[in-house]
C-alpha cells in the first residue's frame, strides 16, 4: 500500500483549458510555492515572467513558432501551415503562461570551466525543483498545467519578445488554466526498473514483512 500523497499520484499534464482566466492571486500562490523549493547555495536562481495578456501571449507564441520552423528548415523539413497554426494556438490560447528562466546571479563563481559548468547544472537542478513545486501547487488548487521545454530551443527569440537580459536564460514555459480534459496517466516504470541498491545494477527490492513465529 502506497503512502504517497494523492497530489503526487494524480497530477497530470493538461493541455486543454476552459475559457476562464486564472486569478492573479492564485498565480502568485503558485509562484510562492515555487520559491519555497530547495536551491544550491540558497541562490534561488529562478526568475519567472507571467503572461496573461492575449497580445503578449500571441506575440511570444508566434516568435517561438517562427524559430521552430526555421530550425526545421535547417533539417530540410517544411512545416505545414496547420502545424504552424497549432504551434501558436498551444500557447496563445492558454489562459496564462509562466516563463521560467535561470539566473546565475548568486551562484558560486568557480575558477575553472569545468567547475563553473557544474554550477550551471546546480542552478538548472534548482529551477527544476521550483517548477515541480509550481506544478504540484497548481494541481492542489484545481488548475491544470503543462511543462513545455520549447523556450530552451529558441532562447534568443524569447529574449527578444520579452526583453530578457542576456545573462538570464529562458528555460521552460508552463501553460496554466482550468482543465477542459481528463488526462490519462502515461505508463510509469516500476521503482525496481530505475533504482539500484548500494551500486549500479544491484536490484532494489522492497522487503516483505516476516511473520513472527
Amino acid at each position: 500500500m502506497s503512502h504517497l500523497p494523492d497530489g503526487i499520484r494524480n497530477r497530470r499534464s493538461v493541455r486543454k483549458y476552459e475559457d476562464h482566466r486564472v486569478p492573479k492571486e492564485i498565480i502568485l500562490e503558485l509562484l510562492e510555492a515555487a520559491g519555497w523549493a530547495p536551491s544550491a547555495h540558497n541562490a534561488q536562481p529562478w526568475r519567472f515572467i507571467v503572461l496573461d495578456d492575449g497580445q503578449a501571449k500571441t506575440r511570444l507564441a508566434k516568435d517561438m513558432a517562427k524559430a521552430w520552423a526555421a530550425d526545421m528548415a535547417k533539417d530540410g523539413i517544411a512545416v505545414e501551415p496547420e502545424m504552424f497554426r497549432l504551434r501558436i494556438e498551444r500557447f496563445a490560447e492558454a489562459p496564462a503562461l509562466v516563463l521560467a528562466c535561470m539566473s546565475m546571479e548568486g551562484m558560486t563563481k568557480q575558477p575553472d570551466t569545468e567547475r563553473q559548468g557544474v554550477e550551471r547544472d546546480l542552478a538548472m537542478q534548482s529551477l527544476g525543483a521550483a517548477l515541480e513545486n509550481l506544478l504540484l501547487a497548481a494541481h492542489t488548487l484545481g488548475l491544470g498545467a503543462c511543462w513545455f521545454c520549447a523556450p530552451a530551443y529558441c532562447r534568443e527569440a524569447v529574449r527578444a519578445a520579452l526583453k530578457i537580459p542576456e545573462k538570464v536564460e529562458p528555460q521552460a514555459l508552463i501553460a496554466l488554466g482550468y482543465p477542459a480534459e481528463k488526462s490519462v496517466a502515461p505508463a510509469r516504470k516500476r521503482v525496481g526498473e530505475y533504482c539500484f541498491l548500494n551500486q549500479w545494477g544491484a536490484p532494489l527490492k522492497a522487503q516483505r514483512n516476516k511473520k513472527s513465529s
